[in-house]
C-alpha cells in the first residue's frame, strides 16, 4: 500500500496531541486525500476544519469515520474509550468494528494499558480477519506534534508486510517510528518510558531544587547537567524551572503540555504492568505518591506534569530574586 493511493484517511480523538497531529496530515498528504475526523468535542473538529477547509470533512461518529476511510487512526485518554470506539455495544452501535472495515489498516495512538490493546485486537481480528490492528503511542509531547517531531512506538516486528507504509504514514506527524516487536509491545515501550520520563521530571525537580536554595542559577545549573553525566532530554527540554527553557510548557505558566493526571495514569499503567512481568520498581511508589498528590493540588491540576517542581516547593520567581 501507498500512502498516494488512499482516498480517505479518519482521525478519531482531537486533544491536545491528536489535533495538531491530525494537522500535519491534512497539510502533508496529497491532495486529493480527504481526512475525515470526529471528537466527543466539537469545537476540536471546528477548530480543524477552518484551518484546512478544503482537506477536513467532520464526521457525524466513530462509525461515519470508518465507513469513509481507508486508513483510521484513534489518539484517546484511557483504554475505556479505546474500547468504546473500536469494541462496545451491538452491530448498529457508534464503533468502528459497527463498519466494514475488512482489509483497513486501524492504528491506536493511544497511550493505554496493554490489556485493552489485546482486546481491541482480538475482536477486531475475530470479526473482522482481514483487518490490521496496532498500537502506536507516541513520545514527544504537546510541542512534539505541534511541531511534528513526535516518536511513535510501533506495535508490529520488522518483517511485517505493512511496515513501509506504516512508516511512510507516521512520519508525516513525527521524526522517529521505531518498531517495538508484536502487539501490545509498542505500548510496553511507550509505558517504560513515561515511568522513566516521569521520573527522571521528579529527580530533576529535586536536583533544581536543591541547587537553588545553594544560591545556583538554574540556568547554570542546566548546563551542567547537560555537561555531566545528569544530561537528560526533561532539563534540557522541557525543564520544570519556569524560564530556563523558553519553550517549555513551565516558562508558559505549565500550560500546552503533559498533564499531570495523565503522567499520573500512564505512571500507575507502568507500575502495573511491572508487577504483571515480576519487575521490581524501587523507586515506583513514591514517584506515584507524587504525581497522584500533584493531579490533586489545585495548585498543579491540569497543568504540565513537570509542575512538580511546584509541588515540591520549587522558586519559581528566581529571576525576580536575582539569583546568581
Amino acid at each position: 500500500m501507498d500512502v498516494s493511493k488512499i482516498s480517505g484517511l479518519g482521525f478519531i480523538g482531537l486533544g491536545a496531541m491528536g489535533l495538531p497531529m491530525a494537522g500535519h496530515l491534512a497539510a502533508k498528504l496529497p491532495e486529493h486525500i480527504k481526512v475525515f475526523v470526529y471528537d466527543i468535542n466539537p469545537a476540536s473538529v471546528d477548530q480543524l476544519q477552518q484551518e484546512y477547509p478544503n482537506r477536513i470533512v467532520k464526521g457525524a461518529s466513530a462509525k461515519d469515520v470508518a465507513d469513509k476511510s481507508d486508513i483510521i487512526l484513534t489518539m484517546l485518554p484511557e483504554g475505556k474509550h479505546v474500547r468504546a470506539v473500536y469494541m462496545e455495544g451491538g452491530a448498529d452501535a457508534d464503533t468502528i468494528s459497527a463498519s466494514d472495515v475488512s482489509g483497513k489498516l486501524l492504528i491506536d495512538c493511544s497511550t493505554i494499558d496493554t490489556a485493552s490493546s489485546l482486546a481491541v485486537k482480538e475482536h477486531m481480528s475475530n470479526k473482522w480477519p482481514t483487518t490490521s490492528f496496532y498500537d502506536a503511542p507516541v513520545s514527544g509531547g504537546v510541542v512534539g506534534a505541534q511541531k511534528g517531531t513526535i516518536a511513535f512506538f510501533l506495535g508490529c516486528d520488522d518483517g511485517d508486510t505493512n511496515l513501509p507504509f506504516l512508516t511512510q504514514l507516521l512520519k508525516l506527524m513525527g521524526q522517529h517510528v521505531i518498531t517495538c516487536g508484536g502487539p501490545s509491545k509498542g505500548l510496553a515501550a511507550k509505558l517504560s518510558n513515561n515511568y522513566l520520563s516521569g521520573t527522571i521530571a521528579i529527580a530533576v525537580s529535586e536536583a533544581m531544587d536543591m541547587g537553588m536554595r545553594s544560591g545556583l542559577d538554574p540556568r547554570v545549573l542546566a548546563k551542567v547537567f547537560a555537561a555531566g553525566t545528569g544530561q537528560n532530554t526533561v532539563c534540557d527540554k522541557f525543564c520544570p524551572v519556569p524560564g530556563v527553557v523558553p519553550e517549555a510548557p513551565s516558562s508558559k505558566g505549565y500550560t500546552n503540555g503533559f498533564k499531570v493526571q495523565l503522567m499520573r495514569k500512564d505512571f500507575a499503567l507502568a507500575l502495573d504492568m511491572a508487577e504483571r512481568v515480576g519487575a521490581r520498581n524501587v523507586l515506583g511508589p513514591a514517584g506515584l505518591a507524587t504525581y497522584d498528590g500533584a493531579s490533586n493540588d489545585p495548585r498543579c491540576r491540569d497543568l504540565d506534569s513537570r509542575v512538580v517542581f511546584r509541588y515540591l516547593g520549587g522558586n519559581e520567581d528566581w529571576q525576580k530574586t536575582n539569583v546568581r
